[in-house]
């Protein structure tokens, strides 16, 4: 039988940037790396997409 198998991974890292775009490419750059090192693995499993947005912490957040 086959089935599908729809999969999101959701994460949130705290790091240290001059401002939010080279937080984001830090992360970017990262991210990347894992992949190529690991491309047999993200195509097996049919990666299609990795996004995230760098932002400042509210008030409300430590």
């Amino acid at each position: 039988m086959k089935c599908k198998v729809h999969w999101l991974i959701d994460g949130l890292v705290e790091i240290e940037a001059d401002n939010i775009d080279n937080a984001e490419k830090i992360i970017k750059d990262k991210i990347e790396a894992f992949i190529k090192s690991n491309s047999d693995f993200f195509e097996e499993i049919g990666a299609k997409a990795v996004q995230g947005q760098a932002y400042l912490p509210g008030t409300d957040e430590k």
